[in-house]
């Protein structure tokens, strides 16, 4: 990989790299587009094999969140920060870590605004936010919003409301048949929205417990990870780390519509292509999985959880549109988005 190409590839931005010896901290920022304000992104804190795979996942992250918050109408571009989680993290001091990339965060000046991700937590967040005030999804009995993965699964709700909309034409999930890849914070609450509406769900995890947990509590049905690929079903919602549709599984799918909370679901862009020559309807990650971002954007304008919802519940709207968009230009559902964004951030589209 080279950043350079990368990040032309892209259409970058900056890039800013810590190493602080005595916490341990081997950090990532990657601020992509500042047109529509500061950039806001998640801390995600992972066991990357090397710093390549770091950089380039920071890049491809920061750049859904330009994505994402312009698709949202967002005052705010996208950036992201990725933090290597050292082999003996277990025997660091976290809170000092988290202090040290706070550190990292003030002195990028307020163009990047961090808050939790894969890996990080509420406390975390509180660690950041003992060095800078470049911080959101803090404790809430400090005036923040806290964890934002139930509003990230709300929205994803939403969207697949308006998928089955477009598909079947139809205003109630009851008996719509989901399959969740991942039920961690997001997807086990999404798996909780969907049982409420009246949804059949399968789901797989590699934490047996949770799995265990939503079969119990929502009467699903599990399989096992790599198996999820092949369940037929309504709905196949990738709630898990990138890249889940690529050469492998796209043509194992048996499903009519993708939509779930997963970043960076395509690992091509050419998957887009593919999916619509096989019929499947597929909702733009960054699209339906805006949710957590608009509820922490709120904590600029004075948090208030009803606005905050009600801000949201528009993921509906949003991604109604980009799928008739779609059937009405004969376009990959994909192209559709990034022409929105683009149209937003450039004047024109790049490609």
């Amino acid at each position: 990989m080279d950043l350079f190409d990368v990040a032309q590839d892209l259409h970058f931005g900056e890039v800013h790299l810590k190493h602080d010896p005595t916490t341990g901290l081997r950090a990532i920022v990657a601020v992509h587009d500042l047109t529509l304000g500061p950039a806001i992104g998640g801390c995600r804190l992972f066991d990357y094999p090397d710093s390549d795979a770091a950089i380039h996942d920071a890049l491809r992250l920061a750049r859904g969140m330009s994505y994402k918050a312009a698709i949202s109408n967002l005052p705010h571009g996208g950036g992201k920060a990725v933090i290597m989680k050292p082999p003996n993290f277990e025997e660091l001091d976290r809170s000092a870590l988290f202090a040290a990339f706070g550190e990292f965060v003030d002195s990028l000046g307020g163009c990047y605004i961090t808050c939790e991700d894969v890996g990080t937590r509420v406390e975390d967040m509180d660690a950041v936010r003992s060095e800078t005030d470049q911080v959101l999804g803090y404790d809430p009995d400090d005036g923040s919003s806290g964890d934002p993965s139930p509003f990230t699964a709300f929205g994803v709700r939403r969207g697949i409301e308006a998928a089955v909309k477009f598909q079947w034409d139809r205003d109630d999930l009851d008996g719509i048949h989901v399959a969740i890849q991942g039920v961690g914070s997001v997807g086990y609450h999404l798996a909780e929205e969907l049982h409420e509406l009246g949804a059949t769900l399968t789901v797989t995890d590699i934490n047996e417990a949770v799995v265990q947990k939503c079969v119990d509590k929502f009467g699903a049905t599990s399989v096992e990870s790599n198996a999820i690929f092949d369940v037929d079903c309504d709905v196949f919602a990738p709630c898990a780390l990138g890249s889940p549709i690529n050469d492998d599984t796209l043509p194992r799918l048996q499903c009519d519509v993708i939509a779930g909370a997963a970043n960076n679901q395509l690992a091509q862009n050419r998957h887009g292509v593919e999916l619509r020559e096989r019929d499947i309807v597929y909702v733009p990650d960054y699209a339906i999985n805006a949710g957590g971002l608009i509820n922490v954007a709120q904590e600029f304008r004075g948090y208030d959880a009803q606005t905050a919802r009600r801000k949201t519940a528009a993921i509906y709207d949003t991604v109604l549109q980009i799928l008739e968009r779609s059937e009405r230009e004969n376009l990959p559902t994909n192209l559709v988005a990034n022409r929105v964004v683009e149209e937003r951030l450039y004047g024109s589209p790049l490609q």
